[in-house]
């Protein structure tokens, strides 16, 4: 995401409180994995989650996010995509699109833990509970929760319903974030927190400032070619 604002802001300085602050879904990819993708499937357009390196932005023709995915997909006007990295969203964004999706193997650690069993048992301990999933979930997850949508999605509900419990089925920060513009709606939070986000401190982020220490820096050559990818998405908006 650091690398996102670097393309979008080049003329900007971009920080990175902790360097080793990555993701394991962008991980699960390489520019490399790319080419090959496109060599086995020549002339099929790819669609690469936003969550991605600036490496693997380079190689794809356009960027989307959870909210947009589909709309990204459909924008193409093809009978199909190859849709990178994440697995789960893959299967998610299939479901709503006649577009044959060529997926990826990635998944992010959070949401591939949540099972539908365990959803169910926080149903039935917290009787009336609403139970929204974040797409990148595993489909029986998805199944078993009353609303799927992108993060944005997830607060927009809690905002317009109010339940009186809801269960997030994402990562756990995210709860105490909606919980503050909500303080009616009791938050169950089964916590699976994300490794990566964690490595953020107050005092890492203090050192960055006062340092201007760990910058982004991307080669010229792919931060043209990524920063089209995600230009493309932006003109086509959400």
């Amino acid at each position: 995401m650091a690398e996102t604002a670097k393309l979008m802001n080049p003329q900007k300085k971009v920080l990175l409180p902790d360097m080793k602050a990555g993701c394991s879904l962008a991980s699960s990819i390489t520019g490399e994995d790319v080419r090959m993708l496109k060599e086995k499937y020549p002339g099929v357009p790819v669609v690469s989650y936003v969550n991605t390196s600036a490496e693997v932005k380079a190689e794809s023709d356009i960027c989307c996010t959870s909210v947009n995915a589909v709309k990204i997909v459909e924008s193409l006007g093809v009978d199909k995509v190859i849709f990178i990295p994440d697995y789960y969203l893959a299967n998610y964004v299939q479901k709503k699109t006649k577009v044959k999706i060529i997926s990826w193997q990635g998944t992010c650690i959070v949401h591939e833990k949540f099972s539908a069993k365990e959803v169910e048992d926080i149903r039935k301990e917290n009787p009336g509970i609403k139970i929204i999933a974040h797409p990148e979930c595993p489909p029986d997850v998805i199944s078993a929760s009353d609303f799927a949508g992108s993060t944005s999605s997830m607060v927009k509900y809690v905002k317009k319903n109010q339940p009186k419990k809801v269960l997030l089925v994402t990562e756990c920060s995210m709860s105490d974030n909606v919980q503050v513009e909500n303080p009616n709606v009791q938050f169950i939070r089964p916590c699976n927190l994300c490794p990566h986000m964690k490595r953020i401190s107050l005092n890492k982020i203090f050192d960055c400032l006062k340092n201007e220490s760990n910058e982004i820096k991307i080669s010229h050559n792919i931060a043209a070619l990524a920063r089209k990818s995600v230009q493309r998405m932006a003109e086509i908006g959400r």
